[in-house]
C-alpha cells in the first residue's frame, strides 16, 4: 500500500514535466540546447552604437519606445527648439497682429519646466530662423540685380526710370480693336518690314519726269483725295504705288497722270469699303484717258511692282506716334491735325522719297510739336515708341517747316488750304517754326 501511494506520487510530480515536452523530446536536452543558445547569442552580439536604437535581424532601425526621460536643462532645449520650428513651418507667411489684451499671460502648466538661459537663446535662434522663412517671400532685390546695378554704374551706364516711359495704351486695354497686347510686337514687325520695297532716287534715271512734275502730280492726288472723302491709308498708299513704279519703270510725260489715276484705282480697290468706279476717275481727270487705258495701266502697275501692296506706310506710324505725344490722355486734336498737315506736305517733297516712312512721321510729329511750342519737344515716351532721337529727324524736319514756310507763296496749296479750313481747325495758318531753319 505504501509502494502504491509512492508511485502516485511520483506520477503526479512527473505529469506537468511530461505534458510540457509533448513532442518525445526529453525537457533535460531541451533546457541543454536553451541554455546552448543562449550563450551563442550572448557571444555574437554586437556593441550597440546608440542605447535607444535596437538592432533588428535585417540591420535596420526599430521604432523607438515612449520612454520617461529626466527633463534636463539641454533635453527641454531641443524641445523647445523643435517645436519652435515646427511652429514656424506651418505658420502662414503674414501673420494677423495679435490684439494687446489687459489680461496677463497665463502661468505655464506644471508639467512645462522653465528654461533659463541656454534655452532663451536656443528660443531666439528659433524664432529668427522662422522670420527668415515668412520674410523670404518678400525679398525683392537678389544679389544679381545688386550685382548688375553696381556694375552698370562702374560702367557710366544708368538705367532710365520706367515711369519716363508712360504707357500709351492704358486707355485701350477694353478696347479689343486696339489689341494692345500685341501692339508692340506689329509695330516692332512694321520698323523691321519697311526697309524692304523701298524707292529709289528714280529722277535722274526718267527721262522726261522732274521732281516737280511728281510735286503736280501729288498736289492733285491729295485734291481728289480730298475731294472723294476717301480714307487717309488710301492717299498714302497711292503716293508709294507711284513712286515705287516710277524707280522700277520709266513712264512718259503724257502718261505720268494716267500712273496716278491708276495707283489711285488700285489704293481704292485695296483700303475702301466702297471703292470709286472707273468712271468716276475718268471724268476726275476730265475725260483725258479712256477707261482701256486706265485698266491697262492699273495691270502694268501691279506686274511691275510685284503684287506687293501690303506695306507699312508713314500714315501707320503716324497714328502710333500722335499716341505716344498724347502721353497716354485723350488725343490732342490740334496737335492731331497738325501732324497731318505736315506729315501730306511731306508727300509733296521728293526729298522725302528714299526716307524711311517711320522717320517722316516722327519728323512730322516732332515738326508740329515746335510749331504748337509744345514742351519739351522731345520726350522719353517719343524716343522709346519712335526709335529716334532729335539729332536724326533734324534734317526731315527742316524740310518740312521749310515747305509750310513757303506754303502760302506757293502754287500748289492744295495742303495749305486745306488745312487752313475750320475743318481741320486752321492750323496751316500758325506761324512757322522758323528759328529751326536757322
Amino acid at each position: 500500500m505504501a509502494t502504491r501511494n509512492h508511485n502516485a506520487a511520483a506520477a503526479a510530480a512527473a505529469a506537468p514535466q511530461l505534458h510540457h515536452n509533448r513532442g518525445g523530446v526529453p525537457a533535460l536536452g531541451k533546457q541543454k540546447a536553451a541554455a546552448a543558445g543562449r550563450a551563442d547569442a550572448m557571444n555574437r552580439r554586437a556593441p550597440l552604437g546608440d542605447i535607444g536604437n535596437v538592432r533588428a535581424a535585417e540591420g535596420k532601425l526599430q521604432p523607438q519606445e515612449q520612454v520617461s526621460r529626466p527633463a534636463t536643462r539641454s533635453f527641454a532645449a531641443q524641445l523647445v527648439k523643435a517645436n519652435s520650428i515646427k511652429n514656424a513651418a506651418i505658420a502662414p507667411a503674414r501673420p494677423a497682429p495679435r490684439k494687446a489684451s489687459a489680461k496677463p499671460p497665463p502661468p505655464p502648466p506644471e508639467h512645462v519646466i522653465e528654461i533659463s538661459s541656454d534655452s532663451d537663446q536656443s528660443k531666439t535662434q528659433s524664432e529668427s530662423s522662422a522670420s527668415s522663412v515668412r520674410s523670404r517671400r518678400k525679398v525683392i532685390n537678389t544679389l544679381t540685380s545688386v550685382l548688375s546695378a553696381r556694375s552698370k554704374a562702374a560702367c557710366g551706364i544708368t538705367d532710365k526710370p520706367r515711369q519716363l516711359i508712360e504707357d500709351i495704351d492704358k486707355l485701350d486695354v477694353n478696347n479689343e480693336l486696339a489689341v494692345v497686347d500685341y501692339i508692340e510686337d506689329i509695330y516692332a514687325f512694321y520698323k523691321t518690314a519697311q526697309h524692304e520695297s523701298r524707292p529709289c532716287d528714280y529722277i535722274d534715271a526718267q527721262v522726261e519726269i522732274n521732281s516737280k512734275m511728281r510735286a503736280i502730280l501729288a498736289d492733285w492726288i491729295i485734291e481728289v483725295h480730298h475731294k472723294f472723302e476717301l480714307m487717309p491709308e488710301t492717299l498714302y498708299l497711292t503716293m508709294y504705288i507711284i513712286d515705287q513704279y516710277l524707280s522700277l519703270q520709266p513712264v512718259l510725260r503724257r502718261e505720268l497722270q494716267l500712273a496716278g489715276v491708276s495707283a489711285m484705282l488700285i489704293a481704292c480697290k485695296y483700303e475702301e469699303i466702297w471703292a470709286p468706279e472707273v468712271n468716276d476717275f475718268i471724268l476726275i481727270s476730265d475725260s483725258a484717258y479712256s477707261r482701256e487705258q486706265i485698266l491697262s495701266m492699273e495691270k502694268g502697275i501691279l506686274n511691275r511692282i510685284e503684287w506687293n501692296l501690303t506695306v507699312p506706310t508713314s500714315y501707320m506710324f503716324l497714328v502710333r506716334f500722335i499716341k505716344a505725344a498724347s502721353s497716354g490722355i485723350k488725343i490732342d486734336k490740334e496737335m492731331e491735325n497738325m501732324v497731318f498737315f505736315f506729315a501730306e506736305l511731306s508727300l509733296m517733297q521728293y526729298g522725302l522719297v528714299t526716307h524711311l516712312p517711320s522717320m517722316v512721321a516722327a519728323s512730322a510729329v516732332y515738326a508740329a510739336r515746335l510749331t504748337l511750342k509744345r514742351a519739351p519737344l522731345w520726350t522719353d515716351t517719343l524716343k522709346h515708341h519712335t526709335g529716334f532721337t532729335e539729332s536724326e529727324i533734324m534734317e526731315c524736319t527742316k524740310m518740312l517747316v521749310s515747305a509750310h514756310l513757303t506754303a502760302p507763296e506757293s502754287k500748289l496749296k492744295v495742303v495749305y488750304k486745306k488745312y487752313s479750313s475750320e475743318q481741320f481747325g486752321g492750323v496751316a495758318l500758325r506761324p512757322p517754326a522758323v528759328e529751326i531753319c536757322k
